[in-house]
């Protein structure tokens, strides 16, 4: 955390970049859905192409251009980087399938998810420890995934994919010295020849296809894949983390608004009991987090 985080209480621009990465993502199925004539891995391979040529503009306008190649110097960055790259395309082909097959619900129970799952991997492959407050979290985190599993009569599947993927893709970007936006750069950069090859191999995948507003929105999923990362990066650097945690909610939060009002998925009685469980721990990690950042601040 930096100076000025942790000696403001309140930092506007900050609060307001974090504002605006989390609702951006959490609206962003309307811009997937308005992309519903185009199959979910064509969406995919646009969001990665055309990501590269403008986080390149601008990484060239900051300068800093030379400094993300440089990640590429060693064996052990490439090595990473090409795992957090296939994690992150198949965390955004399975949020952008979820939005066109009618699973928003699901796939915002995963984001829900998603912290506790990065404790769960913390503890197995990090052998980090848990205190018994983070054990009962992670065990109503648990018991919703078997309430959903007992209700509709199989497991979230879609949902513990999207979860495991992401807190994957955060466990393994931890161990980059990498900057967000740099990362994502060489990242789809990675993907780039593979997403062109789609393209090509699939006379457009879906460019030219349709009408030229879904040109414009293909051609633009780059930048709107680049923009809210741009507003999370500001916004981690000014707010203390726990401020940061809590705003993430806001996302899955969305995402189950619009399932159930914009889309009008339904919601049984199984779900909203899952999703009670899920919410409980999260209630109980974020209440431990807040606490245990109120006694390390300084007086």
């Amino acid at each position: 955390m930096n100076e000025r985080a942790a000696t403001k209480d309140l930092d506007l621009p900050g609060l307001l970049s974090g504002l605006a990465a989390y609702l951006w993502w959490g609206l962003s199925a309307l811009y997937w859905q308005a992309l519903g004539a185009v199959g979910a891995l064509d969406v995919i391979a646009h969001r990665a192409f055309w990501a590269v040529p403008f986080c390149a503009l601008l990484l060239a306008w900051r300068g800093h251009l030379r400094r993300a190649f440089g990640a590429l110097a060693s064996t052990r960055n490439v090595a990473l980087l090409l795992l957090t790259s296939a994690l992150v395309a198949v965390n955004w082909w399975l949020f952008v399938w979820a939005v066109k097959t009618g699973q928003l619900t699901e796939a915002s129970l995963g984001y829900f998810m998603q912290p506790l799952c990065t404790v769960l991997i913390g503890l197995l492959f990090f052998r980090e420890r848990l205190r018994p407050v983070e054990w009962l979290a992670l065990g109503f985190a648990l018991a919703g995934v078997a309430v959903f599993a007992l209700g509709v009569g199989k497991l979230p599947l879609l949902a513990m994919a999207i979860a495991v993927s992401f807190a994957l893709y955060g466990a393994l970007r931890k161990q980059l010295p990498v900057d967000s936006i740099d990362g994502l750069f060489i990242e789809t950069l990675l993907i780039a020849p593979a997403a062109l090859g789609w393209i090509l191999w699939h006379d457009g995948a879906g460019l030219g296809q349709f009408d030229r507003t879904t040109d414009l929105l293909l051609v633009l999923a780059g930048v709107f894949t680049a923009l809210p990362l741009i507003a999370y990066v500001n916004s981690a650097r000014r707010l203390p983390l726990v401020t940061l945690g809590l705003l993430f909610y806001i996302n899955p939060s969305c995402q189950l608004l619009l399932a159930v009002f914009w889309f009008g998925e339904s919601v049984d009685a199984g779900r909203l009991w899952a999703f009670g469980l899920v919410w409980s721990g999260l209630a109980l990690y974020l209440a431990h987090m807040l606490q245990r950042w109120r006694r390390s601040r300084p007086l």
